[in-house]
């Protein structure tokens, strides 16, 4: 009978240190294919953007999501990127050209940012003739319940003097 008891005693020992134990590690992220991920997303945005597409320019952010524009208040939110977004959507002479030269993933997984140039020709409400912008962008991002990544903030900042052209 005592060696039943020291054995129950044993087993009972090592079940709890068992349960004791650190819970499994996560699965480690593949930043590479996150980065692909994040290069797709402005790549639809992009293509969005050339289509003058608002909803799929507005699907690129998150819904609390800020945008900064040179010369422009903050846009924060959809609603305020829609109503932000309109008139320039409607100048014939819109062109916006962007490219990432730098996409980093944090090891979690979770968030992302962006670094980039962008070129963009609008039509100068005094003038009514095409003027053309160059400049530098830094978008952050956080990945989404589905897997999908959506900008949280996205800051453009032109390297043209104000009233430069």
């Amino acid at each position: 009978m005592r060696k039943f008891m020291w054995f129950s005693l044993g087993a009972g020992v090592l079940t709890l240190a068992g349960c004791a134990s650190a819970p499994p590690a996560a699965p480690a992220v593949d930043v590479g294919t996150e980065e692909a991920k994040v290069r797709q997303a402005e790549a639809a945005d992009l293509k969005s953007w050339n289509g003058k597409d608002i909803e799929g320019i507005l699907a690129f952010y998150a819904d609390d999501a800020t945008l900064m524009t040179p010369g422009e208040p903050a846009m924060k939110g959809k609603d305020a990127m829609r109503k932000g977004l309109q008139p320039m959507l409607a100048d014939p002479n819109l062109k916006l050209d962007f490219s990432s030269q730098l996409v980093e993933v944090a090891k979690s997984g979770d968030v992302a940012f962006t670094q980039g140039t962008y070129q963009l020709t609008v039509t100068d409400p005094k003038t009514k003739k095409p003027v053309n912008d160059k400049g530098n962008y830094v978008t952050a991002f956080k990945k989404q319940a589905d897997g999908n990544w959506k900008a949280v903030s996205d800051i453009n900042t032109s390297e043209l003097a104000p009233g430069g052209n």
